[in-house]
């Protein structure tokens, strides 16, 4: 007895310690944590901002371009590549050189040194739509993105709770596979405590408490396999013990779900929609002239020598003015590609629609099974009672010696199937709540 009791202490002890060091884990923190370790809501997150980056860059043909640009020319004489290139001058023209030069000569040597410098500066006006459909079209895929984020978010989060509540699910199916072992042990401990081993009953209590066995190590094995994979979505350490504190509820309120209005599905297809109808837009007006304000300024300097040229012989010029850019021919490319755009519309049209009628038909069925699970499960409760019930009984027929080890078996083996069919049902009612939560949230 002492033995037994020492045991008994060091097993509360350890598991004392086992629980101590647990980490507890509700369903709420699971999600939040698995939430901010999705690499899927991740890659939407930056989705969204190559979206934004995307108009920027589309924004940016709204406003004015400025191009600078500076040369040097060095010009040769082909004839003689190593000397300045030189043209003869007729009397009148070389009294027109001399005028300026002050020197009188029948030939000119024409300054090889040449820097050119300049700045062009183009706003457009009025574009026919190209600019402003264009943008528009990115704000729309800016919109698909930050609902594709939320679609992504919604499907992490249903997840999130599918992997918590199967992890808890085979925490109690372990409890319940551990609770049936244990009868069975029971049982075969009366049968031979009794001084009434009958040999078929002691065969047949030793085939169940067998296959028993076989199922708590399998239930065992999925709990391990359902903690390691939670762990690894909640981003915790591999060798935590986890400790999962939300329980099945024992009851169900009534949701009371309106129709489905809309969800995040249907958003990224109707701005899908509006995005290549506006690039279509912005297509055909490439067809159109652009309006635009021209203005430019350009620096010119030149001399035979390098080193004077910037100090005698230099000019500059200016200009602004109104530049209309009319395309005459094109081949038919932007109507080609109008056409692309308004067809990718169309398709996009039509998968909306059937997105509609998809989900609307999904929501209801998950409103239709949690109302239908939701109404068996006190029928399958009192089933189980009376099951329980109905083991009790045959435990203490059995213990009395008044039937057989067949009849126990059979009546236990339908208490472990009621209790597996109740926990089923509550994960299926659980599961249909986040199925609704996800469309119609």
């Amino acid at each position: 007895m002492r033995k037994i009791g020492f045991g008994a202490c060091v097993l509360c002890v350890a598991l004392s310690i086992n629980n101590v060091y647990a980490m507890d884990l509700s369903l709420d923190n699971a999600v939040d944590m698995i939430l901010s370790e999705s690499q899927d809501l991740k890659k939407a997150q930056a989705n969204v901002k190559k979206a934004a980056a995307s108009l920027d860059a589309v924004n940016a043909n709204r406003w004015f371009n400025v191009e600078g640009s500076i040369s040097y020319m060095n010009l040769l004489d082909i004839k003689n590549p190593t000397k300045s290139y030189t043209i003869d001058l007729s009397p009148e023209i070389a009294g027109l050189v001399a005028s300026f030069t002050g020197e009188m000569s029948d030939s000119y040597e024409i300054p090889d040194n040449i820097v050119l410098a300049g700045v062009t500066v183009t706003q457009p006006i009025y574009t026919f739509g190209k600019i402003g459909n264009a943008v528009k079209g990115v704000k729309s895929a800016i919109k698909m993105a930050e609902a594709g984020q939320e679609v992504t978010r919604r499907e992490v989060r249903y997840s999130a709770a599918d992997i918590y509540w199967t992890a808890k699910m085979t925490d109690k199916i372990v409890e319940i596979s551990k609770q049936d072992l244990n009868s069975a042990r029971a049982a075969r401990k009366s049968l031979t405590s009794a001084g009434r081993a009958n040999r078929s009953n002691l065969v047949k209590i030793e085939s169940d408490i067998a296959t028993k066995e076989i199922n708590l190590s399998n239930a065992e094995f999925n709990r391990d396999t359902a903690h390691r994979m939670l762990k690894i979505l909640a981003g915790i350490d591999i060798n935590e013990e986890l400790n999962l504190t939300d329980e099945f509820p024992e009851s169900f309120p009534d949701l009371n779900a309106g129709p489905l209005k809309t969800t995040p599905q249907w958003d990224v297809l109707n701005e899908q929609v509006q995005m290549y109808e506006r690039n279509a837009k912005s297509k055909r007006a490439g067809a159109l002239p652009t309006l635009a304000a021209t203005a430019s300024y350009n620096y010119i300097a030149f001399d035979k020598d390098f080193d004077n040229m910037f100090n005698r012989n230099n000019t500059q010029s200016a200009y602004w003015g109104l530049a209309l850019q009319i395309p005459i021919f094109s081949g038919g490319v932007n109507m080609a590609n109008a056409t692309v755009e308004a067809m990718n519309a169309e398709a996009a049209r039509q998968d909306l629609d059937k997105a509609k009628k998809m989900t609307t038909e999904e929501y209801t069925r998950a409103i239709d099974q949690y109302n239908h699970l939701r109404g068996n499960l006190e029928t399958l409760k009192n089933a189980r009672d009376l099951a329980a019930k109905a083991y009790a009984f045959s435990s203490d027929r059995f213990a009395a010696g008044q039937t057989s080890a067949i009849e126990l078996s059979e009546v236990s083996a339908g208490l472990y199937q009621l209790d597996m069919a109740l926990l089923s049902a509550k994960y299926n009612i659980l599961m249909s709540a986040e199925s609704i939560r996800k469309l119609g949230e």
